[in-house]
């Protein structure tokens, strides 16, 4: 059969069983999907199969709703569009799960009606200015990301990725403002001060309980939104028009002083039978996905307060210039004064009844537990280590106290981390464990060498040039052939007056390649989907290439959350060979948490100092800067401290490199890693041949 005639129905039942069979069985099988896909033409045909092949690679069940949807979409969409859908179901997946992203591949008629809006604004055009907007706004850091439905779980606001019910591209871009106004609202005045789930249960219809009360908490914010960014409620005017929300019920709703819980009391005298009312600029609430995370960062957020003050604490000890009769007399007792007014909450932190002034890290862990809990409870202001008397001879080598358990039994290491601002190390402060890898079976490997097979060939065939790579020794005194060049100026030298050289000749000499290679690879939370797998892809396809070439290496990921969980990860050491559990370490390589680069630098660092070579090289993959959920290592401290564990392994032989592809690398990188000493891939999909390509370039 010709390469441009349709598949048949059975070639097609044959083709889809092979890249399904994982998820079908005797009751659902490839047959339907086969039917319905023969009437297409061949370039459909080919295109289905291809993309089913490489969602699969991520979750089979995504990739069977892709091919059942497949048929009617590709007849009401070019292939342009249609990969636009199915990047928005895989984000939806990634972000969302699998209910989620197999919605959109049903809902295609749904994109297919928004993707047709010429005047339609998309989150990837809102998005770098929202990011500015929201960053402006007082109250937690947060960042911006994209979901079907707009929400958020404290941390993250989440946009749906488009809008098209406004007038015009103008009109849209300003509702995506305000379902972002919204969202912040949500975190910065307390709509999460109360548990939702409970405060709809007893109603007869509790979803549709939960609907009215996003609905009310949404007319409090609008106003207490007035109050602070009158601008923005003109915005409001504008988009409301003539239908705006002043039902007398509501009123107490507009007061300055309402709180969430006048919300949930007017829940409860409405009859909740009408029609919930609806606005273009209005989420939804998960009081479930927010508690998690709220409670999660309650706790981190109170364990890095404790420290933040213990550290402050010292900072006064220290400034008191050893004035033993005031320190005696303090007690050492941290206070919080509120003063809240009507729109944004004001606080003074006291020690001993006297004011101080705190750093910025302090302070803005002091606001997102405002945000959390309207106030901060006393545990909270006992700094770490302090049980009542504070020892104030306690060491910084001393492993901090608040936090105990597992990071503190054999096996944890301690790190040094550089503070920029003080201009020295702090003694021991990460704490750091090497944990293996859970191998995976499920034939990633096998996939990635199918996937790339003949560029794997050609990476083999340019890798054993490598190895047998002679060099031409010339002007020698002995060798195997003549130097031309050598006797030529030798002759002309001669016929000058001067005398002579011996060195007129050529000598082979097989070049031996005597170093070792440590891959540092990014596996934080931000790596997740499609970055992962390339990631995971270019660790198979340099494998490969290297154990061709000869050269030792080995692979490390690393990621953590705080200061006391840095977490590398095993996947190759520098002795082990590359066997099958290796195989099946890297197919198990999946997104964790933070960014926390100093602490794994250092240590991995160390791990390669050990190792007997002439060339030490250590290559980091990265998906962006150096981060962590703490905002004190966010920005330049995670960049300084960073830049410096590069220059400690600069001094100890270590030649760093950088790959990344953060567009935004340009910004910080050169710091980092020097002008020359970073690259930039822009495009993931070519990640795992670039990698390949670069360390061939680095090495030669």
């Amino acid at each position: 059969m010709h390469d441009h005639e349709p598949l048949t129905e059975a070639e097609l039942d044959d083709r889809l069983d092979g890249l399904l069979n994982p998820v079908l069985s005797s009751r659902r099988t490839a047959a339907p999907l086969a039917q319905a896909l023969a009437p297409l033409e061949r370039v459909l045909h080919d295109f289905t199969l291809h993309w089913v092949e490489v969602i699969g690679r991520t979750n089979y069940e995504m990739a069977y709703q892709f091919a059942a949807a497949a048929p009617e979409a590709l007849a009401q969409l070019d292939t342009g569009a249609a990969e636009a859908w199915i990047i928005q179901a895989m984000d939806s997946y990634d972000r969302e799960g699998l209910y989620h992203g197999s919605q959109v591949f049903k809902n295609f008629s749904g994109f297919i009606e928004r993707a047709g809006n010429e005047h339609a604004a998309t989150y990837e055009d809102v998005a770098p200015v929202l990011e500015l907007f929201v960053c402006g706004l007082s109250g937690r850091r947060m960042k911006i990301d994209a979901a079907p439905v707009a929400w958020t779980d404290t941390d993250a606001i989440y946009l749906p990725p488009r809008m098209a019910v406004g007038r015009d591209r103008a009109q849209n871009f300003l509702i995506y403002k305000i379902i972002a106004t919204l969202l912040w609202a949500q975190n910065r005045y307390g709509t999460f001060h109360a548990d939702l789930d409970a405060a709809v249960q007893h109603h007869p219809d509790p979803a549709r309980a939960l609907e009215w009360l996003n609905y009310l908490e949404t007319l409090r914010l609008e106003a207490q939104i007035a109050r602070v960014l009158p601008g923005l409620a003109r915005d409001f005017s504008v988009l409301r028009g003539n239908a705006g929300d002043n039902d007398e019920r509501y009123a107490s709703l507009r007061a300055s002083g309402a709180s969430v819980q006048d919300s949930i009391a007017l829940l409860n005298t409405l009859q909740l039978t009408d029609k919930v009312p609806r606005h273009a600029w209005m989420g939804i609430l998960r009081p479930a996905d927010a508690a998690a995370a709220r409670t999660a960062r309650l706790v981190r957020e109170k364990n890095e307060l404790q420290e933040a003050l213990a550290a402050l604490l010292d900072e006064q000890s220290v400034s008191a210039d050893g004035e033993q009769g005031q320190t005696e007399a303090a007690t050492d007792r941290f206070a919080v004064d509120l003063k809240p007014g009507d729109d944004n909450i004001e606080f003074e932190l006291t020690l001993d009844g006297e004011p101080v002034a705190p750093p910025d890290n302090v302070r803005n862990l002091l606001d997102s537990i405002l945000q959390d809990l309207g106030d901060i409870p006393d545990d909270y202001l006992t700094p770490a280590g302090d049980d009542g008397e504070r020892d104030n001879k306690r060491t910084e080598s001393d492993p901090a106290d608040g936090w105990k358990g597992v990071y503190h039994e054999e096996g944890a290491l301690f790190y040094n981390e550089w503070d920029h601002k003080r201009r020295h190390y702090r003694k021991n402060w990460c704490v750091l464990r090497e944990l293996d890898v859970h191998p995976v079976d499920n034939g990633f490997v096998e996939a990635t060498l199918k996937k790339y097979r003949s560029q794997v060939m050609q990476l083999r065939r340019s890798f054993e040039m490598l190895r047998g790579e002679d060099r031409l020794l010339k002007r020698m005194k002995h060798g195997d052939d003549i130097d031309l060049d050598a006797v030529i100026a030798g002759y002309a030298d001669m016929r000058s007056g001067v005398e002579l050289s011996d060195r007129l000749f050529t000598k082979r000499h097989k070049a031996e390649r005597n170093l070792a290679v440590m891959f540092m690879v990014d596996m934080s939370g931000s790596t997740k989907g499609w970055i992962n797998d390339a990631e995971r892809e270019a660790l198979v396809l340099l494998s490969e290439a290297l154990e061709v070439l000869g050269d030792r290496y080995a692979i490390y990921g690393f990621s953590g959350i705080t200061r006391k969980r840095c977490e590398i990860f095993r996947v190759k050491r520098f002795d082990e060979p590359y066997s099958d559990i290796v195989q099946r370490r890297i197919a198990g390589v999946i997104p964790q948490d933070y960014t926390r680069m100093g602490v794994a630098i250092r240590h991995l660092s160390a791990l390669l100092e050990e190792v007997d070579a002439r060339t030490k090289l250590l290559i980091t993959l990265s998906d962006g800067k150096p981060d962590d959920y703490s905002d004190n290592y966010r920005g330049e401290y995670g960049i300084e401290d960073t830049r410096q564990a590069l220059l400690e392994a600069h001094r100890a032989g270590i030649k760093p490199f950088c790959i990344t592809i953060d567009h935004e690398a340009r910004d910080y990188l050169p710091h980092m890693y020097g002008a020359v000493n970073w690259t930039l891939v822009d495009d993931v999909s070519r990640l795992p041949l670039k990698v390949a390509d670069i360390y061939r370039r680095l090495t030669t």
